[in-house]
C-alpha cells in the first residue's frame, strides 16, 4: 500500500451517504444488530443531544472513555457528520495521567460505562455520564423531537475539519493528542475498501479499542467506505476469535500488534481454513505469525507499517522479504536523522516521508512537538530503518533504542526479531548498556526454562545476527508491559534494573 493521496479530499459524509437507506446491513454486537439506517438515525440524535450539552464558545470536545460498544460507533458517526470531535480515552491510563489527558484535550465531558466510570477520580472538573444511566437516556429523549429523519442538519464538512483526536500508544514516552481530520479517516478507508475489494457482501470484524487510529481508520472506515456490515467486539478475544468468524460470516479484520500470536495460540479446529475470512490487515506481526496464520486460516495476511500520525505508510508486496516492511517507494525515504540526506543501502537511518506531513494534522496544543516532526520539510516518523540491496526496507527500533557498539550504529529490532525465533523466548527487548565507550547489548528476555548454554548454542546458529549484535547482558522477567493495543512498552522498563542473570 502506498500512502493514501493527501490530495484525495474525500470526507466521512461523503463515504455514509450511500448507506442512509440500507437496512440489510449494519451493526452486530452479540445478538444485537443495527442497520446502517438506524444506526445514522442514531449519530443523528446524538449531535443534537451533544449540541445541548457543550457550551458553543469551547472546543466541541467529547471525551468518551468506552469499550467497544454500539455507543461509541454512534458517537464517532455523530463526529463524522460534524457534530462534535471525540477524544478517545485510553482505559489503560490510570489517575492524575488520565486526568492530565482530559485536561490537554479540552475535553467539555466524558461518557463512561460502568466498567470504566471507576477510573476516573471525583474532582475531575468536567461532567461525567453513564452513557447507560439514566442522565444519557433523558438526553437522548429529550433531543428525539427535534432530530429531524436522515443526516443531521449541520454545515457541509471540510475534508480538514478535525473528527477525533487520537492519543499515540506511548511506548517510548508520554503520549499525545494527535489531530485526526476528516480526510485521515475517509481517505485510507476508501483507499483500502478498493483495494481489497469491500462491498455489501463483506462483514468487518472490529476488535481493536476504538479509542486508537486502527480500528476506526482500518475497521470501521474501510467498512462505511464499502457498505459492509461491521462485528463489533467490545475487546479483543483470542478465544472468540474463531467463533466470530463462524458466527457472523467475517470476511475482513484488522489488527496492531500481537493478536495473530494470542489467536495461534488457541487450539486449531478443523474448518479454520474453511471459514469466510479472506484479509487480515494490520501491523507488527511477526513473519512467523504472518505465515501461520495464512496457513491456518486460509487467508490473506496483510502487514503493513504506520502510525497513529499517519505521516507515513508503507505495505508488503507479494515479493517482499519475511523480515521487511515493503518497498521504498517515493516519497518514503531512510536518512540520516541530523542531516536528512538519504542513507546508503544497508545503512541504518530514519524513515521519514520526505515530500511533508502526508495525512499528519499536527499534535493537539502542542506546537513544538508538532514541528518537531515536520523538522526540515519532511514527516519524520521517529523510528529507524534500513534499505537492502532490493530496494526493500526494514524496521531497525525507535530513535532512542539506537545502539552504538564497538563504533557501528546497530537497531534493536532486528535483534529483537532473531530472539524470539527461538521457542522458549515469548517476549524480548533488546536496549543499550552504557559502558565506558558506547554500549553493550542488553536484552530483557520473558523466557520461561530457557538455560544459558542453549542460549549461547542458539546465538552461534544465527546466521544473520552478527557478533555485534549478540547480547552481553541478559535479564530474565516475568513479563513486560503492553499498551492497550498490544505492543510493548518500552517506558521505564529499563530504569531500576539490578544485576543481569547473565552476562555473556
Amino acid at each position: 500500500m502506498t500512502e493514501p493521496a493527501v490530495t484525495d479530499r474525500r470526507t466521512l459524509p461523503e463515504l455514509l451517504a450511500p448507506l442512509a437507506e440500507v437496512t440489510d446491513r449494519g451493526l452486530h454486537a452479540g445478538d444485537r444488530f443495527v442497520s446502517w439506517r438506524d444506526h445514522l438515525a442514531a449519530s443523528a440524535l446524538r449531535v443534537v443531544a451533544l449540541g445541548r450539552l457543550l457550551a458553543p464558545d469551547r472546543p466541541p470536545h467529547v471525551g468518551v472513555l468506552l469499550p467497544n460498544v454500539p455507543e461509541f460507533s454512534y458517537l464517532f458517526g455523530a463526529a463524522a457528520f460534524g457534530g462534535c470531535v471525540l477524544v478517545g480515552l485510553n482505559p489503560t491510563r490510570r489517575g492524575a495521567a488520565l486526568a492530565a489527558d482530559i485536561v490537554r484535550s479540552d475535553c467539555q465531558v466524558v461518557l463512561t460505562d460502568a466498567s470504566t466510570r471507576e477510573l476516573l477520580g471525583d474532582d475531575l472538573g468536567v461532567p461525567v455520564i453513564d452513557v447507560d444511566g439514566p442522565e444519557w437516556r433523558a438526553a437522548l429523549d429529550a433531543a428525539a423531537p427535534a432530530t429531524p429523519p436522515g443526516p443531521p442538519d449541520l454545515p457541509p464538512v471540510d475534508p480538514d475539519d478535525l473528527v477525533m483526536l487520537i492519543f499515540t500508544s506511548g511506548t517510548t514516552g508520554e503520549p499525545k493528542a494527535v489531530r485526526c481530520s476528516q480526510r485521515k479517516f475517509a481517505a485510507p478507508g476508501k483507499m483500502l475498501a478498493h483495494r481489497f475489494g469491500i462491498g455489501a457482501r463483506d462483514v468487518v470484524h472490529l476488535a481493536m479499542p476504538m479509542f486508537h487510529s486502527n480500528a476506526l481508520i482500518a475497521g470501521w472506515s474501510v467498512a462505511a467506505a464499502g457498505g459492509a456490515s461491521i462485528v463489533l467486539r467490545k475487546r479483543f478475544s483470542a478465544s472468540g476469535f474463531g467463533a466470530d468468524l463462524r458466527r457472523y460470516g467475517v470476511t475482513y479484520a484488522n489488527y496492531v500488534g500481537k493478536p495473530l500470536h494470542y489467536i495461534l495460540a488457541t487450539p486449531e479446529q478443523p474448518d479454520d481454513a474453511q471459514t469466510s475470512l479472506r484479509i487480515m490487515y494490520g501491523n507488527e506481526a511477526t513473519a512467523a505469525d504472518r505465515a501461520e496464520f495464512a496457513r491456518r486460516f486460509g487467508a490473506r495476511v496483510i502487514d503493513g507499517f504506520g502510525s497513529t500520525e499517519g505521516g507515513v505508510s508503507i505495505t508488503r508486496t507479494p515479493e517482499t522479504p519475511d523480515d521487511a516492511l515493503g518497498p521504498l517507494r517515493d516519497p518514503v525515504a531512510v536518512v540520516d536523522p541530523s542531516t536528512g540526506e538519504p542513507m546508503p543501502t544497508g545503512e541504518v537511518g530514519e524513515i521519514v516521508n520526505a515530500a511533508g506531513p502526508g495525512l499528519f494534522d499536527g499534535y493537539y496544543r502542542d506546537e513544538a512537538a508538532t514541528a518537531d516532526r515536520l523538522r526540515g520539510g519532511m514527516y519524520r516518523t521517529g523510528d529507524l530503518g534500513w534499505v537492502d540491496e532490493g530496494g526493500f526496507v526494514h524496521f531497525a527500533g525507535r530513535l532512542g533504542d539506537w545502539l552504538r557498539v564497538d563504533g557501528e550504529n546497530l537497531g534493536t529490532a532486528p535483534i529483537e526479531r532473531v530472539l524470539l525465533r527461538h521457542p522458549a523466548i515469548t517476549q524480548a527487548l533488546v536496549f543499550g548498556v552504557a559502558v565506558e565507550i558506547g554500549d553493550e547489548v542488553g536484552a530483557l528476555l520473558v523466557a520461561p526454562g530457557l538455560e544459558r548454554a542453549d542460549f549461547l548454542d542458539f546465538l552461534a546458529a544465527q546466521e544473520d545476527l552478527g557478533p555485534k549484535q549478540h547480547p552481553s547482558q541478559v535479564w530474565l522477567v516475568d513479563g513486560l508491559g503492553q499498551t492497550a493495543t498490544f505492543k510493548t512498552t518500552r517506558v521505564g522498563l529499563t530504569d531500576a534494573l539490578g544485576a543481569p542473570d547473565w552476562r555473556l
